[in-house]
């Protein structure tokens, strides 16, 4: 593909970005307070909240188990701490990593000497595509009871589902998930939300800087598909070596790998962010089979 015809390609895929899209959202919102202080005020109903910090994809490293990189952390003018993660999938939204992202914040807020009083508050609050616990709700509120009286107990540590599915216009919060599942900045409700996506979706440095975006994307994606498919053959190799003069177990192995390579371009082609061709280089197959697989997701 020539870099014109590239470049060209790359902003249409601009075009098609929504909110619900991690990526995108987290460009959005880099350094928006005023975007992040409305998504806030209406998840939590407090129309008179003040959020004086905003940060994107800050990396919560941990040196004895697993790190967290959140997509977006904010501070309220209380010292409040909420963190917002956009996912597609209900998978990537369960309880316990609600539970972790929850931890993870707490144990970077307390400094050594401190009292446990000292924890701010927290919301972890996960924005999906489908309704996450299958209620049928718009939002859900996750707070810990004690058992045998009913009561709160107030540990000042909250999480929130937000179901993306739920888009009524005549109320504040179908509002804003219709903003986040809107591609066009003219037909959404609120005006900061619409300003800032028209700014990277119509204007040339905002294309600039999704287009910069998007190379980066796809870049990582195709690295982990190609260290995934390269990881898939050392398997397969160490299969059939165990499995010489056994046809069955070779041709197994042969399928379970075509299987994996296929999942990798289904990763890639529900990102987006690359043409079918490269797709096809990336996860070790032919342009036809990516293209099938293509059109079975449209379809």
């Amino acid at each position: 593909m020539s870099a014109r015809n590239y470049r060209k390609e790359s902003r249409k895929k601009v075009k098609d970005l929504r909110l619900i899209d991690d990526r995108f959202m987290n460009v959005c919102l880099k350094d928006n307070i005023e975007c992040v202080q409305l998504i806030v005020r209406i998840i939590l109903e407090k129309p008179d909240l003040i959020v004086t910090d905003v940060r994107t994809q800050e990396v919560m490293p941990n040196l004895v188990g697993r790190s967290v990189e959140f997509d977006v952390t904010a501070t309220d003018s209380s010292g409040v701490i909420y963190d917002i993660e956009i996912q597609r999938e209900n998978a990537g939204a369960g309880y316990k990593r609600a539970r972790y992202h929850s931890s993870m914040i707490d144990s970077r807020k307390l400094k050594s000497g401190q009292p446990f009083d000292a924890l701010p508050e927290t919301f972890v609050i996960f924005i999906t595509e489908h309704d996450p616990l299958g209620k049928g709700l718009p939002i859900y509120h996750i707070d810990r009871r004690i058992k045998e009286t009913g009561d709160l107990f107030d540990d000042k540590a909250h999480i929130i589902y937000v179901s993306g599915s739920c888009r009524n216009l005549e109320n504040e919060l179908g509002k804003l998930m219709f903003d986040f599942f809107c591609k066009d900045p003219d037909k959404m409700n609120y005006k900061p939300i619409a300003d800032t996506v028209r700014y990277l979706k119509n204007t040339e440095e905002g294309l600039e800087i999704m287009s910069g975006t998007l190379d980066d994307w796809a870049r990582e994606i195709a690295d982990e598909a190609r260290q995934e498919g390269r990881a898939e053959g050392r398997a397969e190799g160490r299969a059939e070596g165990r499995a010489e003069g056994r046809a069955e177990e070779r041709k197994d192995s042969r399928k379970n790998l075509k299987k994996a390579r296929e999942q990798i371009a289904q990763k890639l082609i529900q990102a987006g962010v690359m043409t079918i061709e490269d797709i096809a280089d990336a996860a070790g197959l032919t342009v036809k089979t990516v293209q099938k697989l293509a059109e079975k997701k449209a379809a």
